[in-house]
């Protein structure tokens, strides 16, 4: 997994790592998997691109994927 920048500093993202149609994100107690089929690809592909950024990751979780995961750990 690759280190979550969280640039704004107050992210509840650690980490997350990329695959193609999916995402996987690490929060400080669980990880969640989100691919085209649970969230979408058109939210998938904004989470790959926020993810990169280093900000708004968390955030967009929180609005509009926030339990359209596909498996959670």
């Amino acid at each position: 997994m690759k280190a979550y920048k969280n640039l704004n500093g107050n992210s509840g993202v650690i980490a997350y790592e990329m695959g193609d149609g999916s995402i996987t994100v690490q929060f400080s107690t669980t990880t969640y998997l989100y691919n085209d089929q649970s969230a979408g690809a058109a939210n998938i592909q904004r989470m790959h691109v926020l993810a990169e950024a280093g900000r708004g990751l968390g955030s967009f979780i929180n609005t509009s994927v926030r339990k359209a995961y596909a498996r959670k750990w």
